[in-house]
Protein backbone atom coordinates (compact mmCIF):
# COMPACT_ATOMS: atom_id res chain seq x y z
CA UNK A 1 0.00 0.00 0.00
CA UNK A 2 1.28 3.44 -1.06
CA UNK A 3 0.74 6.90 0.28
CA UNK A 4 0.19 9.69 -1.99
CA UNK A 5 -0.37 13.59 -1.98
CA UNK A 6 -2.92 14.62 -4.50
CA UNK A 7 -2.92 18.96 -4.91
CA UNK A 8 -6.18 20.05 -6.67
CA UNK A 9 -8.01 17.20 -5.01
CA UNK A 10 -11.54 18.89 -5.79
CA UNK A 11 -10.97 19.59 -9.08
CA UNK A 12 -12.49 17.14 -11.82
CA UNK A 13 -8.81 15.98 -12.24
CA UNK A 14 -8.05 15.75 -8.73
CA UNK A 15 -11.05 13.84 -7.56
CA UNK A 16 -10.81 11.32 -10.59
CA UNK A 17 -7.04 10.38 -9.19
CA UNK A 18 -7.98 10.14 -5.80
CA UNK A 19 -10.66 7.91 -6.32
CA UNK A 20 -8.82 5.91 -8.97
CA UNK A 21 -5.87 5.38 -5.76
CA UNK A 22 -7.93 4.90 -3.21
CA UNK A 23 -9.77 2.25 -5.36
CA UNK A 24 -6.34 0.49 -5.94
CA UNK A 25 -5.93 0.29 -2.27
CA UNK A 26 -3.78 3.63 -1.84
CA UNK A 27 -4.00 5.87 1.05
CA UNK A 28 -4.03 9.08 -0.41
CA UNK A 29 -4.26 13.08 1.47
CA UNK A 30 -5.38 15.87 -0.89
CA UNK A 31 -4.91 19.72 -0.72
CA UNK A 32 -7.39 22.26 -2.05
CA UNK A 33 -8.13 25.80 -1.25
CA UNK A 34 -11.57 24.48 0.28
CA UNK A 35 -12.24 21.24 1.72
CA UNK A 36 -15.39 19.13 1.11
CA UNK A 37 -15.45 17.62 4.30
CA UNK A 38 -13.62 15.13 3.75
CA UNK A 39 -10.50 13.82 6.56
CA UNK A 40 -8.05 13.47 4.41
CA UNK A 41 -8.76 16.50 2.08
CA UNK A 42 -6.95 19.40 3.84
CA UNK A 43 -7.67 22.64 2.80
CA UNK A 44 -4.61 24.67 1.91
CA UNK A 45 -3.50 27.51 -0.30
CA UNK A 46 -0.92 27.08 -2.87
CA UNK A 47 0.06 30.76 -3.06
CA UNK A 48 0.21 30.84 0.88
CA UNK A 49 3.29 29.28 2.03
CA UNK A 50 1.85 29.49 5.73
CA UNK A 51 -1.52 27.11 5.33
CA UNK A 52 1.07 25.16 3.03
CA UNK A 53 3.14 24.36 5.83
CA UNK A 54 -0.07 23.84 8.15
CA UNK A 55 -0.83 20.64 5.66
CA UNK A 56 2.47 19.89 5.98
CA UNK A 57 2.53 19.18 9.31
CA UNK A 58 -0.82 17.28 9.20
CA UNK A 59 -0.02 14.79 6.19
CA UNK A 60 3.74 14.44 8.28
CA UNK A 61 1.92 13.64 11.49
CA UNK A 62 -0.91 11.16 9.84
CA UNK A 63 0.89 9.56 6.56
CA UNK A 64 4.32 9.60 8.49
CA UNK A 65 5.85 8.88 4.94
CA UNK A 66 4.67 9.68 1.18
CA UNK A 67 5.44 7.76 -2.05
CA UNK A 68 4.57 10.46 -4.49
CA UNK A 69 2.81 13.94 -5.09
CA UNK A 70 0.71 14.23 -7.73
CA UNK A 71 0.38 17.84 -9.09
CA UNK A 72 -3.45 18.14 -10.53
CA UNK A 73 -4.12 22.12 -8.96
CA UNK A 74 -4.26 24.43 -11.75
CA UNK A 75 -5.91 27.60 -13.32
CA UNK A 76 -6.70 28.41 -16.88
CA UNK A 77 -6.86 32.10 -18.00
CA UNK A 78 -7.84 32.84 -21.60
CA UNK A 79 -6.78 36.71 -22.24
CA UNK A 80 -4.75 38.87 -24.62
CA UNK A 81 -1.34 39.25 -23.68
CA UNK A 82 -1.99 43.06 -24.40
CA UNK A 83 -4.87 43.57 -22.64
CA UNK A 84 -4.59 41.03 -19.43
CA UNK A 85 -4.30 42.60 -16.12
CA UNK A 86 -0.74 42.09 -13.77
CA UNK A 87 -2.69 40.68 -11.13
CA UNK A 88 -4.09 38.05 -13.57
CA UNK A 89 -0.80 36.67 -15.11
CA UNK A 90 0.62 36.99 -11.49
CA UNK A 91 -1.96 34.89 -10.14
CA UNK A 92 -1.58 32.34 -12.84
CA UNK A 93 2.16 32.12 -12.56
CA UNK A 94 1.48 31.81 -8.25
CA UNK A 95 -0.74 28.60 -9.06
CA UNK A 96 0.38 26.90 -12.09
CA UNK A 97 4.09 27.32 -11.32
CA UNK A 98 5.16 28.70 -8.20
CA UNK A 99 2.42 26.56 -6.00
CA UNK A 100 4.34 23.54 -7.74
CA UNK A 101 7.62 24.53 -6.69
CA UNK A 102 6.12 25.62 -3.07
CA UNK A 103 4.63 22.06 -2.33
CA UNK A 104 7.74 20.21 -3.82
CA UNK A 105 10.01 22.17 -1.26
CA UNK A 106 7.87 21.47 1.47
CA UNK A 107 6.95 18.08 1.19
CA UNK A 108 10.34 16.73 -0.13
CA UNK A 109 11.56 15.25 2.67
CA UNK A 110 8.41 12.84 3.20
CA UNK A 111 8.92 11.47 0.14
CA UNK A 112 10.50 7.70 0.66
CA UNK A 113 12.95 6.40 -2.14
CA UNK A 114 12.00 5.67 -5.17
CA UNK A 115 9.22 8.02 -5.21
CA UNK A 116 7.59 9.99 -8.00
CA UNK A 117 6.93 13.55 -8.92
CA UNK A 118 3.40 13.70 -11.03
CA UNK A 119 3.11 17.05 -12.58
CA UNK A 120 0.14 17.93 -14.66
CA UNK A 121 1.08 19.87 -17.80
CA UNK A 122 -0.76 20.49 -20.52
CA UNK A 123 -0.59 19.87 -24.38
CA UNK A 124 -0.36 23.20 -24.96
CA UNK A 125 2.71 23.68 -23.46
CA UNK A 126 5.48 22.26 -26.11
CA UNK A 127 3.61 23.95 -28.88
CA UNK A 128 3.35 27.38 -30.65
CA UNK A 129 0.08 29.02 -28.10
CA UNK A 130 -2.33 29.96 -29.97
CA UNK A 131 -3.62 33.22 -29.41
CA UNK A 132 -5.42 34.31 -26.39
CA UNK A 133 -4.66 31.05 -24.90
CA UNK A 134 -0.78 32.56 -24.19
CA UNK A 135 -0.89 33.40 -20.41
CA UNK A 136 -2.11 29.54 -19.75
CA UNK A 137 0.46 28.21 -22.59
CA UNK A 138 3.39 30.16 -21.23
CA UNK A 139 2.99 28.97 -17.46
CA UNK A 140 2.49 25.65 -18.40
CA UNK A 141 5.67 25.83 -20.67
CA UNK A 142 7.83 27.07 -17.88
CA UNK A 143 6.16 24.11 -15.86
CA UNK A 144 7.91 21.71 -17.94
CA UNK A 145 11.33 23.34 -17.91
CA UNK A 146 10.84 23.34 -14.18
CA UNK A 147 9.78 19.71 -14.29
CA UNK A 148 12.93 18.98 -16.74
CA UNK A 149 15.22 20.80 -14.31
CA UNK A 150 13.54 19.03 -11.13
CA UNK A 151 14.20 15.57 -12.70
CA UNK A 152 17.69 16.16 -13.29
CA UNK A 153 18.09 16.91 -9.40
CA UNK A 154 15.62 14.55 -7.94
CA UNK A 155 17.11 11.53 -9.58
CA UNK A 156 19.98 12.29 -7.32
CA UNK A 157 17.94 11.30 -4.29
CA UNK A 158 16.24 8.67 -6.34
CA UNK A 159 12.82 9.79 -7.51
CA UNK A 160 11.37 10.24 -10.68
CA UNK A 161 9.26 13.20 -12.26
CA UNK A 162 7.01 12.21 -14.65
CA UNK A 163 4.85 14.89 -16.52
CA UNK A 164 1.54 14.46 -17.88
CA UNK A 165 0.28 16.53 -21.28
CA UNK A 166 -3.61 15.80 -21.64
CA UNK A 167 -5.27 17.75 -23.93
CA UNK A 168 -9.44 18.65 -23.74
CA UNK A 169 -10.27 16.72 -20.00
CA UNK A 170 -14.22 16.76 -19.29
CA UNK A 171 -13.78 18.59 -15.77
CA UNK A 172 -15.48 21.95 -14.62
CA UNK A 173 -12.31 23.60 -16.69
CA UNK A 174 -13.95 23.09 -19.54
CA UNK A 175 -17.27 25.48 -18.85
CA UNK A 176 -14.84 27.90 -16.92
CA UNK A 177 -13.17 28.42 -20.27
CA UNK A 178 -16.12 29.33 -21.67
CA UNK A 179 -16.86 31.41 -19.49
CA UNK A 180 -13.75 33.14 -20.14
CA UNK A 181 -13.72 32.93 -23.34
CA UNK A 182 -17.20 35.24 -23.36
CA UNK A 183 -15.49 37.57 -21.23
CA UNK A 184 -12.83 38.17 -23.23
CA UNK A 185 -15.00 38.80 -26.26
CA UNK A 186 -16.90 41.29 -24.02
CA UNK A 187 -14.35 43.17 -22.88
CA UNK A 188 -11.45 43.36 -25.10
CA UNK A 189 -10.94 46.48 -27.10
CA UNK A 190 -8.13 45.03 -29.57
CA UNK A 191 -9.63 42.31 -30.76
CA UNK A 192 -13.63 42.10 -31.32
CA UNK A 193 -13.93 40.53 -34.68
CA UNK A 194 -10.90 38.24 -34.03
CA UNK A 195 -12.16 37.08 -30.73
CA UNK A 196 -15.68 36.03 -32.27
CA UNK A 197 -13.64 33.14 -34.85
CA UNK A 198 -11.74 32.48 -32.15
CA UNK A 199 -14.75 31.41 -30.29
CA UNK A 200 -15.34 28.40 -32.99
CA UNK A 201 -11.77 27.69 -33.05
CA UNK A 202 -12.03 27.13 -29.12
CA UNK A 203 -15.58 25.04 -29.31
CA UNK A 204 -13.77 22.73 -32.13
CA UNK A 205 -10.50 21.55 -29.49
CA UNK A 206 -13.02 21.41 -26.27
CA UNK A 207 -15.40 19.13 -28.26
CA UNK A 208 -13.02 16.25 -28.71
CA UNK A 209 -12.35 15.65 -24.58
CA UNK A 210 -11.87 12.80 -22.34
CA UNK A 211 -13.09 11.81 -18.97
CA UNK A 212 -11.09 13.17 -15.87
CA UNK A 213 -11.07 9.07 -15.02
CA UNK A 214 -9.08 8.51 -18.20
CA UNK A 215 -6.45 10.43 -17.34
CA UNK A 216 -6.48 9.16 -13.50
CA UNK A 217 -5.82 5.53 -15.18
CA UNK A 218 -3.09 6.76 -17.20
CA UNK A 219 -1.57 8.89 -13.60
CA UNK A 220 -1.93 5.50 -11.99
CA UNK A 221 -0.61 3.50 -14.71
CA UNK A 222 2.84 5.82 -14.07
CA UNK A 223 3.16 5.62 -10.46
CA UNK A 224 3.33 2.12 -10.30
CA UNK A 225 5.80 1.58 -13.33
CA UNK A 226 8.42 -0.45 -12.54
CA UNK A 227 10.50 2.30 -14.84
CA UNK A 228 8.33 5.27 -15.87
CA UNK A 229 8.07 7.61 -19.00
CA UNK A 230 9.22 11.18 -18.81
CA UNK A 231 6.46 12.02 -20.46
CA UNK A 232 2.98 10.72 -20.61
CA UNK A 233 0.16 12.25 -23.39
CA UNK A 234 -3.49 11.44 -23.86
CA UNK A 235 -6.21 12.95 -25.96
CA UNK A 236 -3.59 15.25 -28.41
CA UNK A 237 -5.90 16.93 -30.50
CA UNK A 238 -5.09 16.64 -34.31
CA UNK A 239 -5.50 19.81 -35.16
CA UNK A 240 -3.24 21.81 -33.33
CA UNK A 241 -0.96 18.66 -34.08
CA UNK A 242 -1.58 19.61 -38.07
CA UNK A 243 -0.84 23.22 -37.06
CA UNK A 244 2.51 22.95 -35.22
CA UNK A 245 3.61 20.40 -38.02
CA UNK A 246 3.83 23.31 -40.57
CA UNK A 247 6.56 26.05 -40.24
CA UNK A 248 6.19 28.73 -38.25
CA UNK A 249 5.37 31.50 -40.60
CA UNK A 250 3.29 29.05 -41.89
CA UNK A 251 1.31 28.79 -39.07
CA UNK A 252 1.02 32.35 -38.52
CA UNK A 253 -0.30 32.54 -42.32
CA UNK A 254 -3.18 30.21 -41.03
CA UNK A 255 -4.25 31.93 -37.87
CA UNK A 256 -4.22 34.93 -39.89
CA UNK A 257 -6.75 33.39 -42.12
CA UNK A 258 -8.56 31.79 -39.26
CA UNK A 259 -9.44 34.70 -37.24
CA UNK A 260 -7.61 37.48 -38.37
Amino acid sequence: MAKYLVTGANGGMGRAICKALTAAGDEVWGIDKAADGSARVIAADLTDSGSLEAAFNQVRAEAGALDGIIHAAGIYDLFSLAEISEDAITRDFNVNLFGVYRVNKLFLPLLNENSRVVIISSELAPLEPLPFTGVYAVTKAALEKYAAALRMELQLLGHNVVVVRPGAVKTDMLPASVDKLERFCAETRLYPVNAERFRKVVDRVEARNVPPEKLAKKITRALKARRPRLVYKINRNPLLLMLNALPKRMQLWVIRKAIG
